[in-house]
């Protein structure tokens, strides 16, 4: 670990930054500003092939492929210039906007265009479209992957152990047995859907100046249809244009795609809390990797240390993305600030996010069921089977079958031979009667193997 990690303020950047390598050039401040150059390029390429901006006329194949490679090879010196040039300006975007002048200004073809760099422009036409293009790329590259590679897992987990009995407990207590098998399943079908919602969030942009209304455009250019030119424009990124806006895209998307992301980390800590109760119960046992230490003064220890760092993880994370779906929609009048420094940290959840993902994907590699101990648990349960033999009952008319059962089993342990005693004592048809007697708390799961096989 370098001097760097060690003095870093955010575990981001110190313990865990191996762990946000992905993200690192997405979301940091080199990513922002190579982010902001793309959409200046692409702009200034756009508006050259306008034909009712007359006084700029279409670049070369050259000159464009020039254009391009400002942004596909900004490099971290070149984000250092542009943080140079802000030390003067004071200003992000402006500064963003004076680098790529400088670097255009001795090219024979590009040099005279430069007053069309960030034409019409305000800051936040460029910021709101570099944000949505860094979600697009994080999700896309990162983050989707990530969990579908969490979801590949779980699917194995799924089919593997999708006949495997285990008890079930509602309200802490005893209840119908499930199987292995079918209570990952259940996880895994959550996560699906939110995965597909997640897919599914159109980011939004806008290119319409400083108050949302092409002021500046109209009055350069009247006869340009700008409303069209926008939407061509903000697609052309793949993104879904906004038309009405004030100087800020109201950022809905990013409270969306916020909220989907929380959903799904959500369901992670869900998943956590379920692993690390069934590992104290000695369910999962987990692999123990030489040279490390569970406990620094109980040598027997092997922690759940993997799923409460996903579960801490996952939930520092939500809490600024709840931050962002409830702050980032909301701006006074036509535009404050307050969303500039809010939207940096977004880097920040999706980091934390990540990590949690790791640290479960790991901690489920290293888990392996505990047979004895999930048939030992079953087999001390014979209550549940209250259940089915009430059922049973109350289908062929037996009277009070609940109350029955009630009598027999709440508030006190019942045994194998103490169920099997009762049931030879009703009242039934002989293949009803026989069903049950052979039932066990093991066989009594219903569909859950079925359904945990055709995830």
């Amino acid at each position: 670990m370098s001097e760097f990690t060690l003095l870093a303020l955010s575990p981001l950047d110190g313990r865990y930054a191996g762990k946000c390598d992905a993200l690192r050039p997405i979301f940091s401040e080199f990513g922002l500003i190579k982010a902001r150059v793309k959409v200046e390029i692409e702009w200034l390429i756009a508006l050259s092939n306008e034909p009712g901006i007359e006084e700029l006329k279409p670049f070369t194949a050259v000159g464009i492929t020039k254009l391009r490679e400002l942004a596909t090879h900004f490099s971290v010196a070149d984000a250092a210039r542009v943080k140079e040039i802000e030390r003067t300006t004071n200003h992000d975007v402006k500064a963003v906007e004076y680098c790529i002048k400088e670097k255009l200004k001795d090219d024979a073809e590009l040099g005279p265009a430069l007053e069309f760099v960030h034409f019409a422009c305000t800051s936040e036409d460029i910021n709101n479209l570099s944000y949505s293009l860094m979600l697009n790329e994080a999700r896309a590259m990162v983050m989707q992957p990530a969990l579908q590679q969490l979801g590949t897992k779980l699917r194995s987990m799924a089919h593997e152990h999708a006949g495997l009995s285990i008890l079930s407990r509602t309200h802490g207590q005893t209840a119908s047995p499930s199987t292995v098998g079918k209570e990952i399943a259940n996880v895994l079908s959550r996560l699906e859907r939110q995965l597909k919602q997640l897919g599914h969030v159109e980011l939004l942009g806008k290119i319409n100046g400083a108050v949302g209304n092409y002021n500046a455009h109209v009055v350069a250019y009247p006869n340009v249809d700008w409303p069209s030119f926008a939407k061509t424009f903000v697609e052309s990124l793949g993104l879904v244009f906004n038309p009405y806006t004030t100087q800020i895209e109201p950022h809905d998307c990013i409270a969306e795609i916020a909220d989907v992301q929380r959903r799904i980390n959500t369901i992670g800590i869900d998943l956590c809390r379920d692993i690390w109760g069934y590992i104290s119960l000695g369910y999962f046992k987990q692999a123990v990797k030489a040279g490390e230490v569970g406990s620094s003064t109980m040598p027997h220890k092997v922690n759940p240390i993997d799923f409460e760092n996903a579960e801490g993880n996952f939930g520092l994370a939500n809490g600024l993305l709840a931050h962002f779906s409830e702050k980032l929609p909301i701006s006074r009048w036509q535009r404050d600030l307050t969303d500039s420094t809010v939207l940096r940290a977004l880097g920040t959840a999706f980091g934390h996010s990540l990590i949690a993902i790791d640290s479960l994907q790991r901690g489920l590699n290293k888990l392996s069921v505990n047979p004895e101990k999930l048939a030992a648990d079953l087999d001390y349960a014979w209550e549940v089977l209250a259940e089915p033999v009430q059922t049973v009952m109350r289908r062929y008319g037996l009277p009070n079958p609940y109350e029955q059962l009630k009598a027999l089993t709440r508030g006190h342990g019942i045994n194998e031979v103490a169920m099997r005693e009762f049931i030879s004592s009703l009242d039934l048809p002989s293949d009803a009667k026989a069903r049950l007697m052979a039932m066990t708390p093991a066989s009594y799961v219903g569909l859950a193997e079925s359904l945990a096989k055709e995830i």
